[in-house]
């Protein structure tokens, strides 16, 4: 177990953590569209995947980590970290598609950029409400209750995620994204958009043919064509 000397030293430890785990390890649905098709190695996943990776690298460097979960559109389907750091509650938005690179405080409201884009959040009756905005339009990305929750019911969720019924909104079309570099990398449908600061990039008409094509040369990821 690593000790830290002060709250912002540890919090700062757990950001570097957090963005290691961006770098390293992408969010994408390959599995949930292809099935076992896709090697069962292939780093990365969907929220919940992304979310336990990471829990697992925290709870090993002694970090106070705990399975929690949010609301998208009111429906609770997304699987983040809470942490608690000197008795303040944290969340750690490992399993965002797009760069939640800070913690997000359940008792204090943040902002930050990254990317050429903004992270906000507002605090209301024990919700945290997290904003995203990116060419200059925000939107309503998460709700996050910050009351604790049973880790063995949002596991059975998990478990049961892709057989319940559940329509996510990456259900119905590929979803890849990941830090490179200085840029940050989404292909999202026929699209991919690279966001850098100051500048943001779009390669349009991306078909399912050339799908694993596309994430070898911009993402450099090798996943063999079935």
């Amino acid at each position: 177990m690593i000790l830290y000397t002060s709250e912002y030293a540890e919090i700062k430890a757990i950001e570097a953590l957090m963005l290691e785990k961006f770098r390293s390890e992408p969010f994408h649905n390959l599995k949930l569209l292809y099935g076992n098709k896709i090697k069962a190695d292939l780093p990365g996943g969907t929220c919940s995947d992304k979310t336990l990776s990471f829990l697992i690298a925290a709870k090993r460097l002694g970090f106070d980590a705990s399975l929690h979960s949010g609301s998208i559109e009111g429906k609770e389907i997304h699987r983040l970290a809470r942490i608690d750091v000197s008795g303040r509650r944290f969340f750690a938005d490992v399993g965002n598609g797009w760069p939640s690179l800070k913690l997000y405080p359940a008792d204090e409201s943040i902002s930050f950029e990254c990317f050429g884009m903004s992270f906000r959040t507002e605090i209301f009756e024990s919700k945290v409400y997290v904003y995203h905005q990116k060419r200059h339009q925000e939107t309503l990305q998460l709700e996050i209750d910050v009351r604790d929750k049973p880790e063995g019911k949002i596991k059975a969720d998990i478990d049961a995620r892709f057989s319940s019924g559940i329509v996510y909104p990456f259900s119905n079309s590929i979803r890849f994204s990941q830090v490179i570099g200085n840029k940050f990398l989404f292909l999202r449908g026929k699209r991919l958009e690279i966001y850098s600061k100051g500048c943001t990039n779009i390669v349009d008409g991306i078909n399912e043919s050339c799908v694993f094509s596309v994430i070898k040369d911009y993402f450099d990821l090798d996943i063999p064509d079935y």
